[in-house]
């Protein structure tokens, strides 16, 4: 089967980019499930392990299975490469790993995910390398941040939970000025509603845990870039082995199938629900930046072609109150995953944000009364009726 990925549109790239089948002429993309491969003879055996032949070596860097994922995402991104690792976390780890040393400093937006924020603070650190936080839309408080041993711009946009967008074009030029890698977190989005690559980034993070499987299944993530780049962190993933399972690898293939379309369906509840929650007498506030209030609200419809699944809100009063909304709820999951076709509540400050400290939380605007809501599949009727039950508590 030829590979046409280059001709073809990314809805086609979704289903059959990245997939040479096997002399069993298999429909459905094979699934390799093997630790090792066996060589003709010792000498292909050395060429294959020095890189002088390209080929499988061993399933922690080289398996048919990912590298189809691989290739088809790395399509859909227009990137030319794509490294799968066994989660999101592990593609963040993965890229700090291998392109940065002892001595650098990296700013970061103060809104990254809550696991983002511990691994800098905690681990990063250990190894010399300084972190600074700024507030995602401040292109100022960014300029004002980069020092001369600065090495890379991080941040995800839109933001989790609250929705904030980056200026991706202008942190791209900041980052080409001041010689420093551009990394985005294009995990709320997919590369079906934003390619950050085409706004300037160097290099785009994903969790294929959540959109790109699509129904909770399967932890992955993935890094796209330049083949240069991507080179130095397969070599981290070669010698550290955070790598995605074949298993893992043939599920996620099977969730781009249908990213667009989940993707459409999951912004058009998500947009209906924001609207409804901005005229509910009991919330005060909602972050979406699908609504025209939202001052992300521009920046978004430049950027993206879709405002993606996730809503959140505050209530009246603090803890007490946003949890008592939760628990009040019937049909939707208390767990801290988003992109899964059932929609799911969760409390921030207290799950995914709870490992930050006062401050940081404070800083980052993760109020004790958000709640964030990763709208499903579901009927949105249903959605509603089940929020009116927690609002309903109050």
């Amino acid at each position: 089967m030829a590979n046409q990925d280059d001709k073809w549109q990314q809805d086609t790239t979704a289903i059959r980019g990245g997939y040479q089948r096997t002399h069993e002429n298999e429909h459905s993309e094979a699934m390799f499930l093997t630790s090792s491969y066996v060589f003709e003879n010792t000498e292909m055996a050395a060429k294959y392990f020095s890189n002088e032949l390209q080929g499988n070596v061993y399933s922690r860097y080289t398996n048919p299975t990912v590298r189809s994922f691989e290739e088809r995402l790395a399509a859909m991104e227009e990137g030319e490469q794509c490294v799968a690792t066994a989660s999101g976390m592990a593609a963040a780890l993965s890229v700090i790993m291998a392109l940065l040393k002892s001595g650098d400093h990296v700013v970061c937006s103060q809104d990254v995910f809550g696991s983002t924020r511990v691994m800098m603070n905690k681990y990063i650190v250990k190894f010399g390398v300084e972190v600074t936080y700024v507030p995602l839309g401040d292109l100022s408080a960014w300029a004002d941040a980069i020092q001369p041993n600065t090495k890379m711009l991080f941040c995800e946009t839109p933001s989790n939970p609250l929705s904030e967008v980056a200026d991706l074009e202008a942190l791209a030029a900041l980052s080409k000025k001041t010689n420093a890698l551009f990394v985005v977190d294009n995990c709320f989005c997919t590369p079906i509603l934003q390619k950050p690559l085409n706004w300037g980034a160097d290099i785009v993070l994903h969790s294929a845990t959540k959109y790109i499987d699509g129904q909770g299944r399967c932890l992955g993530g993935a890094v796209v870039g330049s083949a240069a780049l991507m080179e130095e962190v397969v070599g981290f993933l070669r010698a550290a082995g955070p790598s995605m399972s074949p298993f893992n690898a043939w599920v996620f293939l099977k969730g781009l199938e249908t990213l667009r379309i989940r993707m459409q369906a999951h912004s058009a509840n998500a947009a209906e629900l924001a609207v409804w929650l901005n005229a509910h007498p009991k919330v005060t506030k909602v972050y979406y930046a699908g609504l025209e209030e939202h001052p992300g609200h521009g920046l978004a419809k430049k950027q993206q072609s879709g405002f993606g699944g996730v809503v959140s809100f505050c209530v009246e009063g603090g803890r007490e109150q946003a949890w008592r909304v939760i628990d009040s709820t019937k049909m939707l999951s208390l767990t801290a995953n988003l992109g899964d076709a059932k929609t799911t509540i969760v409390h921030p400050a207290t799950t995914t944000h709870g490992r930050l400290s006062d401050d940081e939380r404070e800083a980052a605007g993760i109020s004790q009364s958000l709640i964030r809501v990763a709208v499903g599949l579901e009927d949105i009727i249903d959605i509603k009726a089940d929020l009116e039950l927690g609002l309903g508590a109050l």
